[in-house]
């Protein structure tokens, strides 16, 4: 498995975690896409992700929507969203309905999480529950 993070730092803790840690920033997309080899699915985890106001609203909106559209000229099969953390409610349930629509529009197997990333334990059973149902799809 591969995790990126907009940080050296970030990528090496995704390191001692067991992960392939990558740099890679959801800003630039190209970034992120380079990062697609190998991977069956995508996990866009920006539930608590920092930034400006206008970049919260950027990940959930203009960038997440692009790319779920370049997702579709790749080899992974399908996207699990995190639609819970400490981000505005309304940018999540955006980020959920763009991901719903996408897998509508492009046949391609989603799944919106609702855990809360706080209580760890019941985050990573439904991301693996998740995860697990679009490769079954």
């Amino acid at each position: 498995m591969r995790g990126t993070s907009r940080t050296d730092e970030g990528a090496a803790a995704i390191g001692q975690d067991g992960f392939e840690g990558v740099v890679a920033d959801p800003d630039r997309l190209g970034t992120v896409l380079a990062q697609l080899e190998g991977v069956s699915v995508a996990c866009w985890l920006m539930g608590s992700a920092t930034g400006s106001a206008e970049q919260l609203e950027a990940l959930h909106g203009s960038r997440l929507q692009t790319m779920l559209e370049r997702l579709v000229d790749t080899p992974v099969r399908g996207i699990v969203y995190e639609a819970q953390g400490t981000v505005h409610d309304h940018l999540l349930d955006r980020g959920a309905a763009a991901v719903n629509t996408s897998g509508s529009t492009w046949s391609m197997p989603v799944e919106v999480v609702r855990a809360d990333p706080a209580d760890t334990p019941a985050w990573t059973k439904a991301m693996r529950a998740a995860v697990a149902r679009v490769l079954r799809t």
